[in-house]
Parts: structure tokens; C-alpha cells; sequence
């Protein structure tokens, strides 16, 4: 039996998963959440800061990987044959000539700007702004053609502002690193950041790489922003590496640390949401949506069928991104999930307040709370099935501005159409119904610059458990929807990496024909919504029109 592991690490938790590599069939599982980020420390929400401790994701590593081999059963640890895993992004992080985090020294230990930068950490707004202004136009070149905007969730503006923001941190870093790259270089020893492994699909999408550029963006453009910049180009030696590269043996010490054999080879990494899309099955003519607290709407395609288009303000492209040897295509939604949950926590806000006001505390306090939380949106839901929709309310989905198509992060949601008579159960199906038309916008600004999808599938865990959102996306869409089987389609996806790694198949594709699981639902568009939802989009749209117009006079 050749078994293999994939480690998912996401927003909030690690998931490792040991998979049978000639089936893909689950062996053993692990979770383990991020301690401190639980805890709410290092994050300032009202500033959009979202920091991570490396120490949480070491401890997430150790406890979900044991967990998964101890669930796989006994001597799992010695049939491993690879480990490859995926991590959010871009999540990068300070590190040391030795590529030590900053925050993993003592004097840097409590001081968030050391740290991760979470994917959604929206501090560097302004320095996004000036970076995208120097990307556009040097020299007669534009290195914003293959991503579009430049986002204060990528690289070097994460960096930047970093290193604006704190001395200590600017003379100390002497680069900066990628949370993908930093795991599979820790566990090969292999963390020296000139010549560590670098993802293809972090340095793609998120730093830039491209071999029209040669590589990175111009060291001069960028120093002309700040030197600092400058010189961390100039020490981003490594050429990026494919998901499937085998970095190296695991070291002793962590091989020990996990309950592994020394001869496990530690595979290449991805984007969690690229792994994902490699777990539920995406090939060329097949759109994967990650549906959760926002979205990644992905495709693959070679480069002779995208010669000559235009996609700069419709998605991300990167080479060897998601699937190696392809252009991987990168769009998304900043908020869908999460658009949810504002809403639940509005609703819930009395709820609290008359529990503390009724002598509620403790446990009890919780146990209630929680359960109020779930019956909540489980109502939401069962009640929005059975409403038609209100023809006049109309909302706006960009809460966390809008990524794509045409990224604008200062844009924000809104609301029109509100009456008297407008229930709580009306405003959650048009809440609903505008992350929808987000992903129409998507969706439509592929097909009219003529790329091919035939197929949708979605992953996650909305995907699972809304029938409510996935049948409203077949009928707003117009095609079915298929629902990945997989409860852990980026581990999953990781875990492929990891066979692939170790030569257990040849390729990614090959490895794909053998572990992934399916499909447990698809949702048939129904023709007779069509009409009314074509109305409605337009309705959506020239919201959006009137909205960030209105907002740009502001």
C-alpha cells in the first residue's frame, strides 16, 4: 500500500489527510486549529489586520499529521511514501538570513508585524495603490498584464507595508517568504531563502513571476517604490518550482516530530484553493468554484488557446499554476460566506444582549448562544426556499470590495429596495442571490472573452450544505452544478501532489485519474427561473453601476 499525506492549511486550522494513493481512499484524518489565532491574537479587525504566529501553524502541523496516523492505524507512519501540502495566500512572512520567521526570534516574538500576513489582511491598501501605479507603465512595460490590480492581499504589498510600518522589522528581514514555501523548506531543512523551493503558483499570482518578464517584476521598477523592494527581487534567486517537485527528504528531526520514516520525500506546494480545484477534478474546460467565507473561480488552459486574449481585468494567470504544464486562471469574490454571516451576527446581536440581560453566563450562556446561532441560519434557509423572490430588492455583494472581473477594493456593498414590509427571510434570499450575480459576473466575463467551460464544479462547505445557494447558482447560471465528494478536496488535492512527488504516477493528471472521488450531488438549472433572473441581473448590475460611481464622488 503506498500511502501519502496531504496537509491543508487554511484561515483558521490545519487538516491533515493519509490517502491511499491507488484509490484515493482516506485512510486517516487530523484537525487541529490555530491556538493564538483562536484566540483572537495579533488581529485588529477594524484595521483589516489578520496576523498569524508560525508557531501555530508547527503545532496545527505536528498534532493534525499524528492525529491522521494514528486514525490510519498502527505502523501508518512507516508506509508514508510523501507529504505535500497547500496553505492559504498570499500569506508571507519576514524571515532571517537563515529564513527563520522574525516572530520564532525572541525579540520579535510578540510583535505581529514578524508574523504571517494572513491572505485577507487589507492593511496595505495604499501601498497596493502605489505598487499597481509603478507595475502599470516602466519603462513601456506592464506587469500588471497577466494579474490585473494589484491587491493589498499580495506580496510586495504586504511587504511594503510591513517594512513601513516597523524599523525593526526592515533591517532585520532579509526576505520574505511565502507561508506554501516556508513548510516544505522547514521540513527539508532546505530554508536558506535564495535558494528555497518557491511555489509556481504563489510566485504567479501573487509576486508576479512570469517568463515574458524573465522572472520577477523589474528590481528597479519596484525599488523605485522602495529600495527595500529592490533587494528582496534581488535575493528571490530560486526559479519557482511546480506543485509536483520533490523538494527533498524529510529531515530526521521532523520525521521524528510527525511519526514518519526518513524516507519520505516532501513534494512541491500550491494556493489551499488551487489544491482544492486539483481535488475535485479540474482539467482544461472545467470551471472549480471554492465556495466558502469568499470564492476562487479557477480554470486551466494552454497558452495556444490563450494567445491574443485579453484577460487582464477578468483573472489572474500564472504559468504552471494549479496544474503543471498549463496556464492556471485565478478569479474570485472577496466575500460570499462571510457576507452570511455579517448577516447572522446582526440578527444575533439582541440575542446576546437579552441573554446576558436575563442572567445567562458561563456555559450556559455559550450552549444557548451557539444554538440560537445554528437554528438561526438553518430557519434562514428552509424559510428562503419557500419565498419567491422580491423583484425590488436588490443587493450588492461587494462588502470586502470587489476582486473580479475589474478589482476595486474601496467599493462596498449595499442595499436597494428596502420597505416596510421587507422580512428578515426577503433580505437574506436577495443576500443570497447577490453573491450569486457575483459569481455571474465571473462567469460571463470568461465566456465573452471566449474561454470554453463546460463544466462547474464547486468545493466546500457551502457547496455541501446549501441546496438554497447551489440551486439558486444553477438557475442564475444556467448550468448544472456539481458538488465535489470530498470533505477535504485541498488535502485531497495536496495528497495528489505528494504521489506525484514520489513517482507513484507520472503526472498530476495521471494521479487526478486515480484520487478523486466524484461527485455526490449535481443541481439541474431549472429553464423557468431563467427569464426572471436575467431581470434581476440586470437590475444587480446597474446597481453596481449607480454604487461605485456614487462612492468615487465621495
Amino acid at each position: 500500500m503506498d500511502l501519502v499525506i496531504g496537509v491543508d492549511f487554511g484561515s483558521d486550522s490545519a487538516r491533515a489527510v493519509v490517502i491511499d494513493a491507488k484509490d484515493g481512499h482516506k485512510e486517516g484524518e487530523g484537525i487541529c486549529e490555530y491556538p493564538r489565532w483562536m484566540e483572537g491574537r495579533y488581529c485588529d479587525s477594524s484595521r483589516g489586520m489578520f496576523r498569524q504566529h508560525p508557531k501555530d501553524y508547527i503545532e496545527a502541523l505536528e498534532q493534525s499529521v499524528r492525529e491522521a496516523l494514528e486514525d490510519a492505524g498502527p505502523d501508518a507512519g512507516k508506509k508514508i511514501r510523501a507529504l505535500s501540502v497547500d496553505t492559504t495566500g498570499s500569506t508571507p512572512c519576514p524571515v532571517d538570513g537563515n529564513g527563520i520567521p522574525l516572530a520564532l526570534l525572541p525579540e520579535f516574538s510578540d510583535n505581529p508585524n514578524a508574523m504571517f500576513y494572513l491572505w485577507k489582511d487589507h492593511t496595505a491598501i495604499a501601498e497596493a495603490a502605489e505598487i499597481n501605479e509603478a507595475l502599470s507603465n516602466f519603462e513601456g512595460e506592464d506587469y500588471t498584464r497577466f494579474q490585473g490590480t494589484y491587491s493589498s492581499e499580495w506580496y510586495w504589498a504586504k511587504i511594503l507595508h510591513g517594512v513601513r510600518t516597523d524599523a525593526k522589522v526592515r533591517k532585520r528581514a532579509y526576505s520574505w517568504v511565502e507561508h506554501c514555501d516556508w513548510i516544505p523548506g522547514m521540513l527539508t531543512g532546505q530554508m536558506e531563502p535564495d535558494t528555497m523551493y518557491r511555489c509556481s503558483c504563489a510566485a504567479g499570482h501573487k509576486a508576479l513571476w512570469h517568463s515574458d518578464f524573465d522572472g520577477l517584476p523589474s528590481a528597479k521598477c519596484l525599488g523605485n517604490v522602495d529600495p527595500y523592494l529592490g533587494t528582496v527581487i534581488k535575493r528571490y534567486v530560486s526559479e519557482p518550482r511546480t506543485s509536483v517537485h520533490p523538494v527533498g527528504k524529510i529531515t530526521k528531526e521532523w520525521a521524528g516530530r510527525l511519526g514518519l520514516n526518513e524516507d519520505v520525500v516532501i513534494g512541491g506546494s500550491s494556493l489551499d484553493a488551487h489544491a482544492g480545484a486539483v481535488g475535485a477534478g479540474i482539467k482544461p474546460g472545467i470551471l472549480v468554484k471554492v465556495v466558502g467565507t469568499s470564492t476562487v473561480d479557477m480554470l486551466v488552459n494552454t497558452r495556444e488557446d490563450l494567445r491574443g486574449s485579453d484577460l487582464k481585468d477578468c483573472c489572474g494567470q500564472a504559468e504552471d499554476s494549479i496544474i503543471p504544464g498549463y496556464i492556471g486562471m485565478e478569479a474570485g469574490q472577496a466575500a460570499f460566506g462571510d457576507i452570511y454571516s455579517w448577516y447572522r451576527r446582526l440578527l444575533m446581536w439582541p440575542v446576546k444582549e437579552l441573554a446576558c440581560q436575563m442572567g445567562m453566563a458561563g456555559k450556559e450562556k455559550e450552549q444557548y448562544i451557539a444554538m440560537m446561532q445554528k437554528e438561526l441560519i438553518n430557519k434562514l434557509c428552509q424559510d428562503a426556499m419557500e419565498l419567491d423572490d422580491d423583484e425590488d430588492l436588490i443587493v450588492l455583494d461587494w462588502f470586502n470590495g470587489r476582486r473580479y472581473p475589474m478589482i476595486n477594493e474601496s467599493v462596498k456593498g449595499a442595499v436597494s429596495g428596502l420597505t416596510l414590509g421587507t422580512s428578515a427571510v426577503s433580505l437574506f434570499r436577495a443576500i443570497v442571490l447577490s453573491t450569486v450575480f457575483g459569481s455571474r459576473r465571473i462567469f460571463d466575463s470568461f465566456i465573452t472573452r471566449g474561454i470554453k467551460i463546460n463544466e462547474v464544479i464547486t468545493v466546500g462547505g457551502i457547496a455541501k450544505r446549501s441546496p438554497l445557494v447551489m440551486q439558486m447558482m444553477a438557475d442564475v447560471l444556467k448550468r448544472p452544478i456539481k458538488v465535489a465528494r470530498s470533505e477535504q478536496a485541498c488535502a485531497q488535492g495536496a495528497a495528489m501532489y505528494a504521489a506525484a512527488a514520489a513517482g507513484i504516477y507520472t503526472d498530476l493528471l495521471e494521479a487526478q485519474e486515480h484520487m478523486v472521488e466524484g461527485f455526490e450531488r449535481i443541481y439541474t438549472p431549472d429553464v423557468k427561473m431563467f427569464g426572471k433572473y436575467d431581470i434581476l441581473y440586470k437590475k444587480y448590475l446597474s446597481l453596481g453601476r449607480h454604487i461605485e460611481q456614487m462612492q468615487g464622488d465621495m
